[in-house]
């Protein structure tokens, strides 16, 4: 019987690294389960979750062309449900403040902004104007228009400028 994407079989625990655990299989074939494939709980240490000679079950989840097999146990169990509410205060479950009362934040919500789009500047007539004052006129709006481009990109930059 030749294995395929998919298959839910029987193996047993070979050699455990901290990055998973070697799995053989039936027909003398080896295959790996990641760390992040033991179980839906976070597991700091495999060999506090496994052991060589154990049997376990588990699902092929990719077979590689030059024959590696990737191999999973959660996915042979059923799925948590999602967790309700919000972790307890510190953060993650166990941690620090596990078991103390979550504390209430009294803050009112903040209000969304209406986000800021950019408007051209009104254009004044240009009527009867001759050309030197045009050119003028030009010269302070271009300037303008560069100094708003190098605080806006000093901005995004965290306050970096090319002063040497």
């Amino acid at each position: 019987m030749a294995l395929q994407v998919g298959d839910i079989i029987e193996g047993k625990v070979t050699g455990i690294k901290p990055f998973g655990a070697f799995v053989s299989l039936p027909e003398g074939k080896n295959g790996l389960v990641h760390i992040s494939e033991v179980s839906y709980e976070y597991v700091q240490d495999l060999s506090g979750v496994l052991s060589e000679g154990q049997a376990v079950q588990v699902k092929v989840l990719s077979i590689a062309p030059d024959g590696k097999i990737a191999l999973s146990i959660k996915r042979t169990q059923p799925a948590p449900p999602p967790r309700s509410g919000k972790p307890a205060a510190g953060g993650r479950p166990g941690g620090k403040g596990a078991g103390a009362p979550a504390r209430q934040d009294r803050r009112p919500p903040k209000k969304e902004a209406p986000p800021r789009v950019w408007q051209p500047k009104p254009v004044q007539p240009q009527g009867s104007l001759s050309f030197e004052d045009m050119m003028a006129r030009y010269k302070t709006q271009s300037e303008e228009k560069i100094a708003d481009l190098k605080r806006v990109t000093e901005n995004h930059r965290g306050g970096y400028s090319r002063r040497r």
